[in-house]
């Protein structure tokens, strides 16, 4: 198979230096991968163009006594430990939540708040079978809304969670960031405040004259943590631009997959927003290292029946640069 025949949304690559293959994690599709069901599921390729069909590694309805068994967005695969730890996004839309009372942005529209957040789940294999650590609830606080749950570990070994807060909840939605114990099993502590949708100054930049203003809700979504060699913190990011101007002259909106600096090297931040890399309709992408060594980012486009895109970055000190579309491994279009 080759990525414009590949159904996949969030994509996560796992490049394993062991057996040279690229792991690349998505929602469960039935269509390709044959298995009904919830879940996760792996293509798997020697060079980034050929992959092979997808096997399923995690299912919810395989999970004793598991709080939700819908979603399954966004997976991510981490070598912790000497074992491997799936982070995927579940929701309960039965499981209601209380509706915050209004902040700054008042609360214009009829909010949708239900359960939803990251589960940690483990494995020996990057096939898995994964299976939940606590079957109970969310890893983030379980009274907030929450997705798309990452992975980082600062300088002195501490794991954390990053993950996005919905703007179902908070209307202007935030990045924030909680301590996980050792095992990555719990939390520990009080999630911090990393930044929020509105800081991406250029978001109203492109709103033509004449064109109502288009008040909140401010999308996060997406993040992935990277370390930069000059010892700043990178973290990828999307979020849905309303009223840009688009290439044919129209005016809508899209997924936008942008990027934010810890100059610091603190996941506390300050945290500076910078100018999208790409628009189009892409977004929720990560980086990682191919086994020459090339920084490349992968992401889906368009936001409905996505497909990967691939690109070939560049980093210089803290800021990303993309070199080129990698059309050879991802098919054009």
């Amino acid at each position: 198979m080759r990525l414009p025949e590949m159904p996949l949304h969030d994509p996560f690559i796992v490049a394993d230096k062991k057996t040279r293959t690229y792991y690349l994690y998505t929602s469960n599709d039935p269509s390709v991968s044959g298995v009904d069901g919830t879940g996760t599921m792996v293509y798997r390729s020697h060079d980034l163009r050929d992959w092979m069909r997808p096997v399923v590694v995690f299912l919810t309805a395989e999970q004793k006594g598991i709080w939700a068994t819908d979603g399954g967005w966004a997976p991510e695969v981490h070598p912790w430990g000497g074992r491997y730890y799936l982070f995927t996004t579940l929701h309960d839309q039965d499981k209601v939540l209380p509706v915050p009372p209004p902040g700054q942005w008042g609360t214009p529209f009829q909010l949708s708040n239900h359960m939803r957040g990251t589960i940690t789940a483990v494995s020996d294999s990057l096939l898995g079978p994964f299976t939940v650590i606590d079957p109970s609830r969310p890893t983030p606080p379980e009274n907030l809304m929450t997705l798309d749950g990452t992975l980082y570990v600062d300088p002195s070994g501490q794991p954390w969670m990053v993950y996005a807060h919905e703007w179902l909840q908070t209307i202007d939605g935030t990045m924030e960031a909680i301590r996980l114990a050792s095992d990555l099993s719990r939390t520990i502590g009080d999630p911090i405040f990393l930044f929020k949708a509105s800081d991406a100054f250029w978001l109203n930049e492109q709103i033509p004259g004449g064109v109502p203003h288009q008040l909140p809700p401010y999308v996060t979504d997406g993040p992935q943590v990277h370390h930069a060699p000059d010892g700043s913190l990178l973290m990828l990011w999307s979020t849905y631009e309303k009223n840009a101007v688009g290439q044919d002259g129209t005016i809508g909106g899209g997924y936008v997959q942008t990027y934010a600096v810890s100059a610091s090297g603190d996941i506390a931040g300050p945290w500076q927003q910078h100018r999208p890399l790409l628009r189009q309709d892409s977004g929720h992408g990560m980086l990682f290292h191919t086994f020459d060594d090339q920084l490349m980012m992968v992401v889906h486009r368009p936001f409905d029946n996505a497909r990967g895109k691939l690109y070939d970055i560049q980093l210089l000190g803290h800021e990303l640069r993309v070199v080129r579309r990698r059309t050879d491994l991802d098919g054009g279009g």
